[in-house]
């Protein structure tokens, strides 16, 4: 327990404590730091960064391609109910050398324009439809994985922040246990404090230390995914603006989350495009039972040449045009067992059309609610940030006028470094889960980058 400096004949008076506002470094010293990390680059927005990955994920690359091709795929199946015209053309030349008789030879020239329109055919007409659910299919992945890569980018932008912020703050916490150590140091030398001080002191600066490595080692890792991203180096992540209004939580029900997930939710409009597939597969099936009707023509010409006996040379020309009717009898049972096959895989598809709904239902709710505990828990935070403020100034005061130990200083500021890196952890948590929240009921879009992204400072 310290003891009260007092001036006396031979004895030295106490050194003077450090004032009060020694002990307030976080918030300039956090600012500070913070500038420092980001000053070897221009600082990028949200937006930007988004940008830039949208044009280098290989992920988000790979399913709009995806997506591009199911385009082509559906203009193959629009060509089933187009006439079909091929062209062929030959030429021959034979010579006949018999044992007995004249020999000849002969040159034969022919060509000839074939084509084939389709009047009834139900499983073109299946193979179409399957196609255009096809497409709707890819345009639902290729939302999802933009989706993905929107919710991505904002969590590795935010992740790069939070580590700063923690890096920030164990360096102020350094700084502040430095000048700690140094003042119990001082007064144990004039026979005011104890050891015990002065270790206690030093014990938390070198855990100060062992954090503050971690913490730089983390914000390297968190640049390096960050970069990795969007395929640039040295990314410096704008900051958000302090204070932060944290944007509302709207619509409050989350039933109107899941109703609005249900109707427009990638997921499951993928899972309802595969079971009208399915379905479109059981009548493709089912059209190989059925008869086929086809519309032909043929226009040929040929040119003969030649010396074989009682040949003449010349030319003509064949056309032909009428119907084609094709009638399946039967097939060995394997029309029967395809349609029992594509009977199960409907079944199959209206189970996961169902499972995703039930998925889509329970993460939605999940993500309302992890947004709601995040903004009660910002607000928690934020006012044991005041708290925590106020307890360090009276323990700093206490120690000055010797009621309070080293120890109490060093606990009321570790208390407070802590809570004020969890608050910036949890708005960023918040943010990251609004996004998602948004997400997991179908409404993530682009623009909603751009909410947020007003949130940073200028």
């Amino acid at each position: 327990m310290p003891v009260p400096a007092t001036t006396s004949p031979g004895r030295q008076a106490a050194p003077r404590r450090l004032p009060i506002t020694r002990f307030k470094p976080l918030a300039a010293a956090a600012a500070a730091l913070l500038g420092l990390i980001a000053s070897g680059a221009q600082a990028q927005s949200l937006q930007e960064l988004y940008e830039a990955a949208r044009a280098f994920d290989a992920t988000y690359l790979a399913a709009r391609a995806q997506a591009q091709s199911a385009e082509y795929r559906a203009a193959q199946a629009d060509a089933l109910s187009r006439p079909n015209v091929a062209a062929t053309a030959g030429a021959s030349s034979n010579t006949l050398n018999p044992p007995i008789g004249p020999t000849g030879d002969s040159n034969t020239l022919s060509a000839s324009l074939q084509g084939r329109m389709p009047l009834i055919n139900r499983a073109n007409d299946a193979t179409q439809a399957q196609a255009r659910r096809a497409l709707e299919l890819s345009k639902a992945e290729l939302e999802a994985a933009e989706q993905d890569l929107i919710v991505r980018v904002a969590a590795a932008y935010f992740d790069v922040l939070a580590a700063q912020d923690t890096l920030a703050t164990t360096r102020a916490s350094k700084a502040a246990i430095t000048e700690q150590l140094a003042s119990a140091k001082r007064n144990f030398e004039v026979g005011t404090a104890t050891i015990t001080d002065t270790r206690e002191a030093q014990a938390r600066f070198d855990l100060a230390s062992a954090q503050e490595i971690a913490a730089d080692n983390d914000l390297r890792a968190k640049r390096i995914a960050l970069d990795q991203l969007v395929g640039k180096s040295g990314v410096a992540p704008r900051p958000i603006a302090v204070p932060l209004p944290l944007p509302p939580l709207a619509p409050t029900d989350p039933e109107a989350w899941v109703g609005s997930a249900d109707q427009q939710h990638p997921t499951i409009r993928r899972a309802q495009a595969g079971l009208d597939i399915a379905t479109l597969e059981v009548e493709r099936a089912k059209a190989a039972e059925s008869p086929t009707l086809d519309a032909v023509a043929s226009l040929g010409a040929n040119r003969y040449s030649g010396r074989y006996p009682n040949s003449l040379p010349g030319s003509w020309r064949v056309g032909s045009i009428g119907l084609q009717f094709n009638m399946p009898l039967y097939t060995g049972g394997a029309t029967g067992n395809r349609i029992s096959e594509t009977l199960s895989l409907e079944e199959k598809a209206r189970q996961d059309l169902a499972a995703a709904r039930r998925g889509v239902a329970q993460g939605t709710r999940v993500a309302f609610f992890g947004v709601q505990s995040g903004q009660a828990r910002v607000a928690a935070l934020e006012a044991a940030e005041a708290s925590s403020k106020l307890a360090l100034e009276a323990t700093q005061l206490g120690y000055r006028v010797g009621v309070r130990v080293n120890l109490d200083v060093l606990n009321a500021q570790t208390q407070l470094f802590a809570t004020q890196a969890d608050l910036a952890r949890a708005r960023y948590d918040v943010l990251v889960g609004g996004l998602r929240l948004r997400q997991a009921s179908g409404q993530l879009a682009p623009a909603d980058i751009d909410t947020v992204n007003r949130l940073l400072a200028k």
